[in-house]
């Protein structure tokens, strides 16, 4: 018997067009992250010159803004709302081609970056992290169909490569985009699918190391956690920020499951005007406690990471609040930025029951907890939490403060955020489209 020849599926067509497939979509996720970005960036930009002048004004433009993309959703780009994530989770778990081409063509994506950006325009307080990893998934799905692969496994394994992309180039943070698609989008790992996800994450990371430079999201912190008293922030973090991030959670998948009833009703016959009372709440909410309720976050929650906050103690559970509005209203937009907000907030007021512990400390650990919160995916959360502020001394810390985030989050939020999601937008198909075996 003659031994197989170890260069052949080095050699062979299919695997070279499997590389090109992968690559190309690698570097085109990159690119659209990168345009993303910027696009989002800018127009949040405009809507702070536009409050500049009176934040009354956002009284015409939010919930005007609000109304228009919940009328521009009901229709053809109904699957353009919410993160995207649940979007990419619902297409691994039904394989099909029809529903997978509902919910990741090439018009969903155009629309999922056109009506983010109008969000951000509108001063929602919704992130481009979750819409990233939808269009990240889209397109690299569209450049395996495009190179002839037709099987919904290997499929499979082009959209987990494109969210994790789209993860790494959002938030620059290669090592964490690897472990949300492990942990969040797939719940498994195969180990012939390690080669792809590597590839495509390195090749979408040096895309955007070219075009943007090296660069920590948040800015380094070089704090440390002493064992002894002080990991008494540990327990803090991670209890009231793993739990008010499994009430956010909670609340979310109760009013999509038409709760209140009256919340439902209102949804389910005038969802245009209840995105527009939405956006008047979120007004209300930047007139009484700040601008900080408008947009992602980022630079509130930069500077609390930096030790220079520019927000009082009152911004994290009006972050809260805020993306809370925003998610009810049904409009496209992510959670991760503001939940790091969100979080950031909580640790900002945690600090002052132990002002001998560096308030950023806390910052970080409320970041973690709180994202585990919501998401509870602990490992992605720890290792995000991790990569956007250069904090590798406070690598325990972390991993103690996500683990108690995460139990804490699961007494009052049975089923993850985004898996909960998934499952309403399988159920409708689960009669028409059983599941595989």
């Amino acid at each position: 018997m003659t031994s197989p020849d170890p260069q052949r599926p080095l050699l062979s067509r299919d695997a070279w067009k499997r590389r090109a497939a992968l690559w190309g979509g690698a570097v085109a996720v990159a690119l659209v992250a990168i345009v993303f970005a910027k696009a989002s960036d800018a127009a949040f930009r405009v809507f702070q010159s536009i409050i500049a002048h009176s934040i009354w004004w956002a009284l015409l433009v939010t919930p005007a803004v609000f109304a228009l993309l919940a009328w521009l959703t009901s229709g053809a780009l109904k699957p353009t709302r919410g993160s995207g994530i649940p979007q990419v989770i619902a297409a691994l778990d039904v394989p099909t081609p029809t529903f997978r081409r509902d919910n990741l063509s090439l018009g969903v994506s155009a629309g999922k970056l056109a009506l983010t950006t109008l969000s951000l325009l509108g001063g929602a307080s919704v992130g481009r992290e979750g819409p990233t990893v939808h269009v990240g998934a889209s397109v690299m799905y569209m450049f395996g169909r495009w190179f002839g692969f037709r099987d919904p496994k290997e499929l499979s394994h082009f959209l987990l490569a494109g969210g994790a992309a789209g993860i790494a180039a959002a938030f620059n943070t290669p090592l964490a985009g690897i472990v949300f698609a492990i942990e969040e989008l797939s719940g498994r790992f195969e180990h012939r699918f390690s080669g792809t996800l590597l590839t495509a994450v390195i090749v979408g990371g040096v895309v955007s190391l070219g075009l943007l430079g090296n660069y920590t999201y948040f800015g380094k912190v070089t704090a440390t956690l002493p064992l002894g008293q002080a990991w008494l922030a540990i327990v803090l973090c991670g209890v009231v920020a793993g739990l008010l991030g499994g009430v956010f959670a909670n609340a979310v998948l109760l009013t999509m499951a038409g709760r209140p009833r009256w919340l439902g009703q209102l949804r389910q016959r005038h969802p245009v005007l209840l995105a527009a009372l939405c956006g008047l709440a979120l007004v209300l909410l930047a007139a009484a406690f700040g601008a900080g309720a408008f947009g992602t976050g980022y630079e509130q929650a930069r500077g609390l990471v930096q030790g220079a906050p520019s927000v009082g103690h009152e911004f994290g559970l009006m972050k809260l609040l805020a993306n809370l509005v925003s998610y009810v209203a049904g409009i496209p937009g992510g959670l991760f930025s503001p939940a790091l907000a969100v979080g950031a907030g909580l640790g900002h007021n945690l600090a002052a029951i132990m002002p001998s512990v560096d308030e950023r400390i806390f910052v970080l650990l409320g970041m973690c907890a709180y994202l585990t919160g919501v998401t509870q995916a602990p490992l992605t959360s720890a290792v995000i939490s991790l990569e956007l502020t250069d904090s590798s001394d406070m690598l325990l810390p972390i991993l103690a403060t996500v683990l108690i985030a995460r139990g804490v989050s699961g007494l009052v939020c049975r089923v993850p955020i985004y898996k909960a999601m998934a499952e309403q937008l399988v159920k409708p198909l689960q009669g028409a489209h059983p599941p595989p075996a």
